[in-house]
């Protein structure tokens, strides 16, 4: 890659001589001499090749290359200086990354508050976000490559923050034989039919979880795909409530009037990575998960401003 021929420098003397209104102005604001902004911005003009002021009676105007440029400069100055302010933050402690894996089956809707507060909190730290089924989250965190983790297990040799439970019901589309019986239902009535589950994403000792009583079986990658086929009239699931709202409330998907059963509501918890600190950044973020765990999913929600 070619070396640029123009210096941060350069193109902050250009940002000022048009954010101040002419060379003397710039000059004021940078501390330095007229001739040396002005010799600076001409400068500049012979290295790119193109115009980038014209006089207009006593103003600098920009040329409308010298628009296009000095836009884009602004985003490469801005760019630097959080690079900068980064390199700061590491220097004291402050993380670059945070990783953090998450169970599917936890609201979406949490993470988006708690991540959304996050943001203006950062400085500069990235969050590395990846969702797992059952066990993958453990595995994730076992084998070292996440610093937070979200699951529904209790994970061995880890002491996890309870966060809320997540309520999963039974549920089968409205048309299927089961609603069709018009009565409470037993296990035995789910015998015969066709049950979907959603495969544990861990690889070393996967889990089956819940009821798994059906004769026959279909197993699908994700909560989303399990819930187009149940909702397409393909089998019954256990599903999170919050995930299938919108069907239920339109009836496109109908709980199953199970005798005993029909839910489940499995606690979550909250888990470091006990091999590495918790940095600045990452325990802010764990305080804002638990926060946004407790609030209701249908809250009206404000991401709170930077202290």
């Amino acid at each position: 890659m070619k070396a640029p021929r123009v210096t941060l420098d350069q193109w902050r003397t250009l940002q000022a001589v048009v954010d101040h209104g002419g060379f003397a102005q710039a000059a004021e604001a940078l501390h330095r001499s007229q001739s040396s902004v002005s010799y600076t911005v001409a400068r500049m003009q012979d290295q790119l090749g193109v115009p980038l002021l014209r006089i207009d009676g006593r103003k600098a105007v920009l040329t409308e290359a010298g628009g296009v440029l000095l836009r884009r400069s602004r985003q490469l100055v801005k760019q630097a200086s959080q690079l900068e302010d980064l390199a700061h933050h590491m220097e004291q402690g402050w993380e670059a990354e945070v990783r953090l894996v998450v169970d599917a089956a936890y609201p979406n809707a949490r993470l988006v508050r708690a991540l959304t507060a996050f943001m203006p909190q950062s400085r500069g730290c990235r969050v590395r976000l990846r969702e797992e089924v059952l066990s993958g989250v453990e595995e994730v965190l076992l084998e070292g490559v996440a610093d937070l983790a979200i699951s529904s297990f209790n994970i061995s040799g880890y002491l996890g923050t309870e966060l809320s439970a997540v309520e999963f019901v039974a549920v089968a589309h409205p048309e299927h034989a089961l609603h069709r019986l018009q009565r409470e239902l037993h296990f035995q009535d789910l015998e015969s039919q066709l049950q979907v589950v959603i495969r544990d994403s861990g690889r070393q000792q996967p889990r089956d979880v819940g009821w798994l009583g059906a004769e026959q079986r279909w197993t699908v990658g994700s909560l989303a795909t399990a819930a187009t086929f149940v909702g397409s009239g393909l089998g019954f699931a256990w599903l999170p409530r919050h995930l299938i709202e919108r069907e239920l409330r339109e009836g496109l998907l109908k709980v199953l009037p199970l005798d005993q059963g029909g839910s489940r509501h499995p606690t979550f918890f909250l888990y470091s990575n006990k091999d590495k600190p918790l940095g600045p950044a990452t325990q802010i973020l764990v305080e804002l998960l638990r926060t946004f765990d407790t609030a209701p999913l249908d809250a009206a929600f404000a991401a709170p401003e930077q202290a």
